[in-house]
C-alpha cells in the first residue's frame, strides 16, 4: 500500500468547490516483479512478439484450469491398469494421452496405499500442477504450509483432517521449478464397477495435493 497519509484540517473547509470522493483509497503500489511483468509484457507487445489478444487468450486458459482435469487422471488410472503403470512410470507422457500438456514441466505421479500417504509442497514458492488442478489454493502458497509440511507434517495432516496411523509411511515430495508432483489417492472401498465419471467426482484437489484423503 501506498506510504501516503492525508492529513485532515479540523480547520480546512469546503468553500473552495470540490468534493472528496467517498471513501477514497490510496492507489496499490505494484511490486518489483508486478513491475517488471508489465514492462516486458508491453515491450514484447511492442515488439509484435506477440499481441495483447494472445495474452487474454493464454490468462484465459489458465483461469478456465480446474481440478476436474486431476480428477479424470486419477480416475482411468483406478480403472485402467495399464494406464496407471504408465502414469506412475512417466507422468508426463501419461496425462498426455488424456490431451493434458505439462509444456516445459516434467509431471511425477506418487500413488497412496494403505501402508504409504505421500504429501506435495512447494518450499520456495507455490510450483504446482496447474495444468491439471487449476490455481493453487491460498494455503497452499503460505509461508505456514511451505514451511511446517516438511517439518511437521502429520501435524499440517491433522488439521485437514487427516490421521495417519504410526504404521502408514508418510512421504513429503518438494516441487520444484521444472518438475510438479501430483497424488494418486488411494481408490475408497464400495466402488467396484464406478463409472470413471462417477469415480472422478469423488476425486477432490485437496486428494491430488495429499491433504485429504477421498471418500466415498
Amino acid at each position: 500500500m501506498s506510504s501516503d497519509v492525508h492529513t485532515h484540517d479540523p480547520a480546512h473547509d469546503h468553500r473552495h468547490g470540490h468534493a472528496h470522493p467517498p471513501h477514497a483509497e490510496a492507489p496499490e503500489r505494484l511490486s518489483y516483479y508486478q513491475v517488471m511483468e508489465i514492462a516486458v509484457r508491453e515491450l514484447l507487445i511492442a515488439k509484435s512478439v506477440f499481441a495483447a489478444e494472445d495474452v487474454r487468450r493464454a490468462v484465459e486458459a489458465m483461469d478456465a484450469r480446474d481440478p476436474a482435469q486431476g480428477a479424470r487422471v486419477v480416475a482411468r488410472a483406478w480403472t485402467d491398469p495399464a494406464f496407471r503403470a504408465r502414469l506412475l512410470a512417466d507422468g508426463t507422457a501419461a496425462v498426455r494421452e488424456l490431451g493434458y500438456e505439462m509444456a516445459t514441466f516434467r509431471l511425477l505421479v506418487v500413488e497412496n496405499t494403505a501402508k504409504l500417504h505421500n504429501l506435495i509442497v512447494c518450499t520456495l514458492c507455490s510450483c504446482y500442477p496447474r495444468m491439471l488442478l487449476g490455481l493453487p489454493p491460498d494455503w497452499y502458497k503460505s509461508r505456514a504450509y511451505r514451511s511446517r509440511a516438511v517439518r511437521e507434517p502429520r501435524a499440517v495432516l491433522k488439521e485437514f483432517g487427516t490421521v495417519l496411523g504410526d504404521d502408514v509411511e508418510l512421504r513429503v515430495h518438494d516441487s520444484t521449478a521444472d518438475m510438479r508432483y501430483l497424488v494418486l489417492p488411494e481408490r475408497p472401498a464400495g466402488t467396484e464397477g464406478w463409472s470413471e465419471e462417477r469415480l472422478a467426482a469423488l476425486v477432490g484437489r485437496d486428494c491430488m495435493i495429499g491433504v485429504t484423503r477421498c471418500h466415498v
